[in-house]
């Protein structure tokens, strides 16, 4: 079931300010420049967010510290958003790791790989007809669509 409109333009809010607080005030915790928030989760009583961040060309240990840091200053990062959104209450925060570009960079790089490795598999017809002709000569298939009889 899709979310209902009004929990995605909290949604898209939330991700928007979040990701303001975390670039601009929170720059003493030295969080790592290349962090983004990629999208935010509410639950359907707003009291409740997935916050889902993404750290480019950050191995490990360096995304397990990020969401650690993260974690730590959620309570700073809900009060400082808060003061920038207009709602009744401000959700308890929760940030979770988004391996989804590095997935995309997982399945780009062996399909490269095998792009880089495989014959060009471009159809050729004058190949496509010789191949033809000699799997017909040597009697493994029959091209014609006669009936013999």
């Amino acid at each position: 079931m899709a979310a209902p409109r009004r929990i995605q333009r909290v949604n898209s809010l939330l991700k928007e300010v979040i990701s303001d607080v975390i670039r601009l005030e929170l720059k003493h915790y030295h969080l790592p420049e290349l962090l983004t928030v990629t999208s935010v989760d509410t639950s359907k009583d707003l009291q409740y967010a997935k916050v889902f961040v993404s750290l480019i060309n950050g191995n490990e240990e360096e995304k397990t510290f990020l969401i650690d840091e993260l974690q730590k200053c959620s309570g700073t990062i809900a009060r400082m958003s808060s003061k920038k959104v207009s709602m009744r209450y401000f959700p308890n925060l929760t940030f979770k790791l988004d391996n989804t570009l590095d997935d995309f960079m997982k399945i780009n790089n062996l399909l490269e790989g095998v792009k880089r490795d495989a014959p060009s598999a471009a159809f050729n017809p004058d190949t496509q007809v010789e191949q033809e002709m000699d799997l017909e000569a040597e009697g493994n298939i029959n091209l014609n669509d006669e009936k013999e009889e």
